[in-house]
């Protein structure tokens, strides 16, 4: 069987940094907690918290003075401003195109556009960049949402980094008729549209593709939709166990792609165990 391997693969730049800040603090003081998973990868997370990481969901949960990473997803100023007032220090692990999404959604509330975010509304990337709004935001999934979205005099809008392009063309061509004037900014990251055209060249140049991820990724599952739309067989793992023997069955050569929150370590041991077969 060969494998063909995708690239980019793996850690994206704002996830690895938020990884190196993370162990960096971790070895500096010990114990450290974080509001949510710190990234979208269950096996990444088991090996943190072995190192000392603490979850917890709610700065409530946050004992006094204690030291707090904030994941590569960010937070709302709100949240900051709690664990401030609990004397907690704060390790800034927010992404950069993140912040980047945070500020556009920021700036144009502030100049009394009707702010709209394509994405999950439960994504807490997207729960970040909403509370970065002073007025209300409205989060909008696909173009279907559109239809009952009221008709606006101004209307901005920004996107989940990790969203797919063609959604978010798709919501801002339905909203073009609901607004006088409509301003958006592609807040997409370049590694997600990197690693997304990655994956349509391996859909088209292999027999099935293999995507390593967490479950919880939406940058994973945008990889999956992607490989899908084009046709291709896919098998979406989070772990070498997950590998399915029937799915490789007949396959002479196969694609491997990675989510921007899947470590290097992880991707290794799924490729040495498929080269062994």
């Amino acid at each position: 069987m060969k494998l063909i391997i995708g690239k980019p693969l793996g850690f994206c730049f704002g996830v690895k940094r938020a990884i190196d800040e993370l162990e960096k603090a971790l070895k500096k003081y010990g114990s450290i907690y974080a509001l949510g998973s710190p990234i979208h990868n269950e096996e990444e997370v088991k090996r943190l918290k072995s190192l000392g990481l603490r979850l917890v969901e709610s700065v409530e949960e946050l004992p006094s003075q204690s030291i707090v990473f904030i994941r590569a997803h960010g937070t709302t100023p709100e949240v900051l401003k709690q664990a401030k007032y609990k004397g907690c220090t704060i390790i800034d692990g927010t992404c950069p195109s993140v912040k980047n999404a945070q500020e556009k959604a920021r700036l144009l509330s502030e100049e009394g556009y009707e702010v709209v975010i394509v994405g999950d509304p439960n994504h807490p990337e997207v729960q970040s960049i909403k509370g970065c709004v002073s007025a209300y935001a409205s989060v909008i999934n696909s173009s279907k949402d559109v239809a009952t979205f009221p008709n606006k005099d101004k209307i901005g809008v920004v996107s989940q980094t990790t969203q797919e392009e063609g959604a978010l063309l798709s919501v801002v061509s339905a909203l073009v008729p609901k607004a006088r004037e409509l301003r958006v900014y592609n807040t997409i990251c370049k590694a997600t549209l990197h690693r997304q055209e990655a994956v349509r060249k391996l859909a088209a140049d292999t027999e099935g593709v293999i995507v390593i991820g967490g479950h919880n990724s939406t940058n994973t599952a945008k990889l999956v939709e992607v490989a899908k739309r084009e046709g291709c067989d896919v098998l979406w793992i989070a772990n070498p166990q997950e590998i399915d023997e029937s799915w490789l069955y007949g396959k002479h050569i196969i694609g491997i792609a990675a989510g921007a929150s899947t470590p290097d370590w992880l991707i290794k041991e799924v490729i040495s165990l498929l080269s062994r077969r």
